[in-house]
């Protein structure tokens, strides 16, 4: 993945300006997250795994409104080899990378007993081990670089636990210790690792799994009145990127005062 030339890197970084890669950026938070950089001057390398159609979209969306660089990648993130072959790709177009937004999740709602392994190794594969093979596809040019974000983009649930959502649960808790831990690790080479641990986000993924009632009910207990929306978790991203550099290996919550 290092194989590029110092020219190469240099040549690309002029070009290109900022760069983030986002993972699961087709719909909903990741989109939020994809509009809220490139409002910012940020090139984006964006993925997801099913819905092309969606991420050509918002490609298309992005540069006619920004002008930025964008380019989509369609891939499983919970497939080891797939994450570094993209980083790759990533690397020999922009030439470096700032900010890496782990944002890729899928979630079963049910009782734990009744949740087949195959669904349990799935959620903990794409939610939390995702987020080991992007930084490990990335973390030679971060290292060489001695700088740059990666942003874990958690879940309230992940610090509290919810019912009949223990295998997500348990994922996003695994991804807020490796915020932490890993923010440690890489201070010293001047990278920061943050975490958003989001609370209800009005997204597709979200009303794929409740109802309208369901939706109502948690807005109710929500003391900000309202349901969070994937604006709301694109301007957190930058609030961090553009915030003290002093901030690392932290899980910041988004929840409108719900926890």
């Amino acid at each position: 993945m290092n194989n590029l030339s110092n020219n190469t890197q240099n040549s690309n970084q002029s070009v290109h300006g900022k760069t983030a890669f986002v993972t699961g950026a087709s719909r909903g938070i990741g989109a939020g997250i994809a509009r809220a950089l490139a409002s910012d001057g940020y090139s984006l390398g964006l993925c997801c795994e099913k819905n092309a159609d969606r991420l050509q979209a918002l490609k298309k969306e992005l540069t006619d409104a920004y002008g930025v660089t964008v380019e989509t990648y369609v891939f499983d993130v919970a497939d080891p080899t797939a994450v570094s072959d993209v980083a790759l790709e990533f690397l020999k177009k922009f030439g470096h990378i700032d900010v890496l937004v782990n944002n890729a999740g899928v979630s079963v709602i049910g009782l734990l007993s009744d949740l087949d392994a195959i669904y349990w190794n799935r959620i903990l594969s794409v939610n939390l081990s995702s987020a080991f093979y992007t930084y490990k596809a990335f973390s030679r040019t971060f290292l060489s670089q001695k700088s740059g974000d990666i942003i874990n983009i958690s879940s309230m649930w992940g610090s509290v636990g919810a019912s009949c959502e223990a295998a997500y649960s348990a994922s996003k808790g695994g991804l807020n210790a490796l915020t932490r831990a890993l923010g440690k690790e890489l201070a010293p080479s001047g990278i920061r690792v943050n975490a958003i641990s989001c609370g209800v986000i009005d997204t597709d993924m979200n009303r794929e799994h409740l109802t309208e009632e369901d939706l109502q009910a948690l807005k109710e207990d929500v003391p900000m009145g309202r349901l969070g929306n994937p604006a709301d978790v694109g301007q957190a991203v930058l609030s961090i990127l553009h915030g003290s550099t002093y901030l690392t290996a932290q899980v910041i919550e988004l929840d409108g005062g719900y926890i």
